[in-house]
């Protein structure tokens, strides 16, 4: 046996033990097999991609081996409102967004939802190569807060309008780990409004698993829901704040709802004692 092999065991042999006593140890090494297996999932398709590039089809082979690496993280997921989607029309889809570990969610929704686009910000297409695959699949990449972004997803109300784009955006901007979501911003009523298509509300339940502050990354399960859609053809700019507002209420509402849901059994005796 080689020094290198030697030397390979006992790093492994080490990392198995510091998975196994360490939580924090844990959690570093599960994002990590995370981000590294995302890399690999993402780009080694990329060939085939170029057939047909910037096709949303293109993220459907990526998706599926996403999906089991979610579940050799320990991670599971439940999807509901699947009467909701119509994938004969375009839409605006509205995530609610919390980690990274989102895209395990885009890698559920992609196969369930045709000709689905996902907007993100300009810096992930400088990430070679996974950026190169993103684009590939049609990802819309936008700078935020200027101009441009607006003038950007402007341009995606006609492929919403004529090809029957779903374009999927973050309608709070930034991830966060709280119990409600953060304000909306409008850029993607607008979109929707535009298009005079409906807007798609998507509601992920809160990631108990996942505590970035006290660096936990355990195992467990989260609930996807499709809500109603919400038509906007008729409305004018007037009525904006108000579909907001609505909008926003609805996925709060689930988001408690579905959240509750998958507390840990821990927690639940904890708050019956």
């Amino acid at each position: 046996m080689s020094a290198f092999n030697v030397v390979l065991g006992c790093v492994m042999a080490l990392l198995l033990i510091l998975f196994t006593i360490s939580s924090i140890a844990r959690y570093y090494i599960k994002f990590t097999i995370f981000t590294v297996l995302c890399l690999i999932f993402a780009t080694a398709p990329m060939p085939l991609m170029l057939f047909r590039p910037f096709s949303p089809k293109n993220a459907l082979i990526p998706a599926a081996l996403l999906r089991i690496s979610a579940r050799m993280l320990g991670l599971r997921w439940k999807v509901r409102g699947l009467e909701n989607v119509d994938n004969s029309r375009g839409a605006v889809i509205l995530l609610n967004h919390q980690s990274a570990l989102d895209l395990y969610v885009l890698a559920v929704l992609w196969p369930l939802m045709e000709r689905c686009t996902v907007v993100s910000k300009r810096s992930l297409q400088y990430l070679v190569p996974f950026g190169t695959a993103t684009w590939l699949w049609g990802t819309v990449f936008i700078d935020r807060g200027a101009q441009s972004a607006r003038e950007a997803l402007n341009k995606q109300a006609e492929a919403i309008q004529v090809h029957k784009r779903k374009l999927l955006l973050f309608p709070e901007g930034t991830r966060h780990s709280g119990d409600k979501l953060l304000p909306f911003r409008k850029g993607a009523f607008h979109v929707a409004m535009s298009a005079g298509a409906p807007i798609q509300p998507v509601v992920v339940s809160k990631y108990h698993f996942l505590d970035s502050d006290r660096h936990r990354f355990g195992s467990g399960e989260y609930i996807i829901t499709v809500l109603p859609l919400i038509e906007t053809k008729d409305l004018g700019k007037d009525d904006i704040t108000s579909l907001v507002e609505k909008t926003q209420m609805k996925m709060q509402e689930e988001f408690a709802r579905s959240s509750s849901e998958t507390l840990p059994r821990r927690v639940l005796r904890s708050r019956a004692d």
